[in-house]
């Protein structure tokens, strides 16, 4: 592949040597990395995400509505993607990021995951997207309250799926973590079926 056709995909910080190396031999990504363990300065993570085809961030690297803008807008990407899945650090700029208006502008056939935190997301607006079909699916990894009460309606629906928030913080496990995030983002480039691929 000529390197005016390679994809871009931007790293924020040095990921594990496992999944660095997926990123570094294929041979259809441009991989800007911010070859640092300290968070990317803000005036170089909007520059460098400038028409990137593909992101790598931490949960606490700060992405919000300008950086992605930078790389595509907002809106248009809650209204193209599959799925949408948010893992950003929970801030009063996310505070209820995630609400009627965001669910709106989201495919009906649309998949919405959340890894973050769950103030993140208005449930309610969400309980209402699911029920009313605005979206079709939903994964939770992380709610408000944590546990949610058993009689909570989100854990009650066909369309819902929220798992207890598991924390995983071994070097091996952060290590096939890392391959599978490099396999998924190359795989998803292409358009090729992704190894940890969703099937509703």
């Amino acid at each position: 592949m000529s390197a005016s056709q390679l994809m871009k995909v931007f790293v924020t910080r040095r990921l594990p040597q496992e999944g660095m190396k997926l990123l570094l031999k294929a041979d259809m990504c441009e991989v800007l990395l911010w070859d640092s363990d300290e968070p990317v300065p803000r005036e170089e993570l909007l520059k460098k995400v400038e028409g990137a085809h593909g992101l790598l961030c931490l949960l606490s690297d700060r992405i919000d509505t300008e950086v992605l803008d930078a790389a595509v807008p907002l809106e248009t990407l809650l209204c193209e993607s599959d799925f949408v899945v948010v893992s950003c650090s929970l801030t009063p700029e996310t505070h209820q990021l995630c609400n009627k208006d965001f669910f709106s502008k989201m495919k009906n056939t649309a998949v919405f995951i959340n890894t973050s935190r769950g103030a993140v997301v208005n449930q309610e607006d969400l309980l209402n997207a699911l029920t009313g079909s605005q979206i079709a699916a939903a994964g939770l990894d992380v709610t408000t309250p944590e546990p949610l009460p058993t009689d909570h309606p989100l854990l009650h629906l066909n369309n819902c799926v929220v798992l207890p928030h598991i924390g995983s913080a071994t070097y091996s496990t952060r290590g096939v973590m890392a391959q599978l995030a490099a396999n998924n983002l190359l795989c998803g480039l292409t358009g090729a079926s992704m190894p940890s691929e969703l099937t509703l």
